[in-house]
């Protein structure tokens, strides 16, 4: 990941980080998706969410209830 961008949330499950991804998207906040579960197991590992430093707290309150 470059620098200057930081991990706000993770999810178990993928619709529901394409979701937060879409909230952010619909309020002008770029964001990034890296699934990080076992291709074999999808039991192990999270799909994590990123976006910016500066972007941080309104993500994470426009996100807060999913």
């Amino acid at each position: 990941m470059e620098k200057g961008w930081i991990n706000i949330r993770n999810f178990n499950k993928t619709y529901l980080a394409e979701i937060a991804k879409e909230v952010l998207t619909d309020n002008n906040i770029k964001s990034v998706i890296i699934n990080k579960k076992d291709s074999s197991y999808n039991s192990f590992g999270d799909i994590e969410l990123y976006v910016r430093k500066e972007d941080k707290e309104q993500a994470l309150t426009l996100i807060k209830d999913l």
